[in-house]
């Protein structure tokens, strides 16, 4: 029997289902996505996978060996504030924490700012008499009947979920997790979940929003989970499901129901995986992604083959404080909807028509007109071609939507086609700028990756913007996310933070630290993975008069004091230009990761035999007027095959558009380079 593994990203448009069989053959199935029940759609794109391997759905499972999901559940709960009811407990005097946010603003200077909701409201933020000091020793003990009677009104007020979030529980877990006993034994049923065990380090304002969010989103989370793994079994599938967390790895299930903010950036991390590895088949050690779906495009740099991890994430204008691969993500899709601004001008996006209505051209009651109905008006998508023709697109919605709303503009519909395309672009080479030019980074020395569905209709006028002189488009990128999640490895992360009488422990006591952290997240790995296991170690460090920390990589470097010294110098050096040999470095929180290696997927080689030939012609618009181009199908291109633009070249679920000047060769690796000119 045929063994699979699959891959499942879940956008706000559709779901995209990967499967990729033994000999490393690769299939891309997509479902519309069900926002009300993501499972649904999931179902619907593996049955779909199951139907173009000519297999039943029920075989096909049988004979998966791993299935990998990235979700948008948490963010959307997030961001639509559906969440659990949620409940706090905290120490006596500090219910306010979450509400000062650090006493600063989004906008600083803007009096009339209103203070956002409160996830947990402040009746529901219950006092506790009970005090740590920071070294963890007991300043006032836990008193129960100040306990009870905050249960008592967590009972009365029927809340679904508790954070439990006490002072310095970073430095000695023990009042939460008693506090935790009491309420899972007085409200079974009940989410309960501690700070000590979401996130145990310094500062409570993101130490206890993390948990807040936790509490808020996993309740929905958990449900969402076992339904889809309850769904999968009746279906006929017997092994594990992983989930795709926020840091780039992946957990089982369980313990992505237990970290559910985890998840909260669960989705785009797929393709920051991918890029990793296409990174490593030869794809170029700079890279930035440009990942554009239906709904949003999310921008990740990686440099020297390596993603950059970033913490204190905003989702929902809520702080996440866990590590979370560095993504940009702005509200510019094949969905974003083009609408006449308030100052009477031209805008497009954030508001996205989804997956329904959609577009006006997808026939479903849309009205107002979509990035994809201005590429489909101005000629650039076949729209008897459209997922390989398992979708017609009325391109007569899509000009009359682009009718009326020039007509409110007061200009031509084919400039206003025009101009819904060029805002778009203007958009995500702004969002490129923001991952690289304000990071210090130079994006004309990297080379743009596009993928999702709709990436490689804009990819060369983003690339022009910016001046970047090289594009990659691969075969599969409509699908590259999910992709990328067979890609990434199982991954545990622990981190605690180091507050003492010193900037920085003894070296002994570095060593045991290290030792120790690495030795407990080795334990929790083995309970979901036996095999080869590989570890790393980081640290957050910074110099005795700063109010920031950097965190550093520590793997090649020796666990003492000079080690962690030089290698935070040369961190600072790189990010900063200078370091300050002479200051005192403090080490605030140690950590480390254990990440369970599996498999690596079988790699074949892409590309046709023999040279193609154009399909035909397509009449489209460009900047220098009505244009005829040729069109070429993707997967027909030989290995080594150059094609010049203007023309376009495009697959049942992707579609690149080859400016004039562009000059286009494919790549045995299973890409498209495109080489722009200056």
């Amino acid at each position: 029997m045929t063994r699979y593994t699959i891959g499942v990203d879940v956008g706000g448009t559709f779901t995209d289902v990967v499967g990729v069989d033994a000999e490393g053959r690769e299939y891309l199935a997509k479902a519309a996505s069900t926002p009300h029940d993501q499972s649904e759609g999931v179902l619907d794109g593996i049955a779909n996978l199951a139907k173009m391997l000519g297999l039943p759905l029920g075989e096909l499972l049988r004979s998966t060996v791993r299935i990998v999901h990235g979700t948008t559940v948490a963010t959307n709960a997030l961001l639509e504030r559906r969440g659990a009811r949620t409940a706090m407990l905290t120490t006596e005097g500090h219910r306010d924490v979450i509400a000062m946010r650090e006493g600063l603003k989004p906008e600083r200077y803007n009096l009339r700012l209103p203070q956002p909701p409160a996830l947990v409201p402040r009746e529901l933020r219950l006092p506790v008499r009970e005090r740590l000091r920071p070294d963890g020793s007991v300043e006032v003990a836990l008193d129960h009947a100040s306990l009870d009677a905050a249960i008592a009104t967590l009972r009365a007020e029927g809340v679904e979920s508790v954070a439990i979030c006490f002072l310095h529980s970073w430095a000695a877990p023990r009042h939460e997790h008693e506090a935790a006993e009491a309420v899972r034994a007085a409200l079974p049923g009940v989410f309960v979940t501690c700070s000590a065990d979401v996130l145990p380090q310094i500062k409570e304002f993101e130490r206890f929003s993390t948990t807040a969010v936790n509490a808020y989103v996993g309740p929905v989370v958990s449900r969402y989970l076992m339904r889809l793994e309850g769904r999968l079994r009746e279906a006929g599938y017997a092994q594990p499901v992983f989930v795709i967390l926020s840091h780039g790895g992946m957990a089982p299930i369980a313990e992505a129901a237990r970290l559910a903010v985890g998840t909260a950036l669960s989705g785009p991390a797929g393709g920051v995986s991918a890029a990793l590895a296409l990174s490593r088949r030869g794809m170029g050690e700079q890279l930035v992604t440009l990942d554009m779906g239906g709904t949003s495009t999310d921008i990740a740099l990686i440099q020297d083959g390596k993603a950059t991890l970033g913490r204190g994430r905003e989702v929902g204008g809520e702080r996440i404080a866990l590590d979370s691969l560095d993504i940009i993500t702005l509200g510019a899709g094949g969905g974003s909807i083009a609408h006449l601004g308030s100052g009477g001008t031209l805008e497009v996006g954030p508001r996205s028509a989804g997956a329904r209505p959609g577009p006006a051209c997808y026939g479903h009651g849309g009205t107002e007109p979509a990035v994809t109905d201005a590429n489909l008006a101005l000629g650039y998508l076949d729209p008897a071609r459209f997922l390989g023709g398992a979708r017609l697109l009325d391109k007569g919605a899509s000009e009359a939507a682009i009718a009326r709303l020039a007509e409110k503009l007061g200009i031509a519909p084919e400039a206003t086609a025009l101009g819904i395309y060029r805002l778009v672009n203007a958009r995500m080479a702004d969002g490129v700028r923001v991952a690289t030019v304000r990071r210090g980074v130079d994006p004309r020395g990297a080379t743009l990756l596009a993928f999702g569905g709709a990436a490689g209709l804009h990819a060369s006028a983003v690339a022009r913007d910016l001046g970047m002189a090289r594009i990659a488009v691969p075969l599969f990128a409509a699908g590259l996310s999910a992709w990328g999640m067979l890609q990434t490895e199982l991954r545990h992360e622990i981190a605690r933070s180091v507050v003492g009488a010193t900037a920085m422990p003894e070296d002994a006591a570095i060593a045991r630290l290290f030792d120790g952290l690495e030795e407990e997240a080795r334990a929790q790995l083995a309970q979901w993975f036996q095999g080869e296991v590989a570890t790393h170690r980081a640290a957050d460090l910074r110099y005795g008069e700063q109010v920031f920390e950097i965190t550093v990589a520590l793997d090649d470097a020796a666990p003492s004091r000079e080690g962690l010294r030089e290698a935070f110098h040369a961190r600072h050096r790189a990010l900063f230009t200078y370091d300050l040999p002479e200051e005192e470095v403090v080490l605030v929180t140690a950590r480390a990761a254990a990440a369970g290696l599996l498999p690596a997927l079988p790699v074949r080689s892409a590309g046709a035999a023999t040279p193609a030939q154009p399909l035909g012609t397509r009449r489209a618009l460009l900047e220098t007027g009505w244009t005829e181009l040729p069109v070429y199908a993707f997967e027909a291109l030989a290995a080594g095959q150059e094609v010049s633009g203007p023309a376009v070249v495009e697959s049942a679920t992707t579609t690149v558009l080859l400016l004039p000047g562009d000059r286009a060769r494919m790549d045995a690796g299973g890409w498209l380079t495109i080489f722009v000119p200056g």
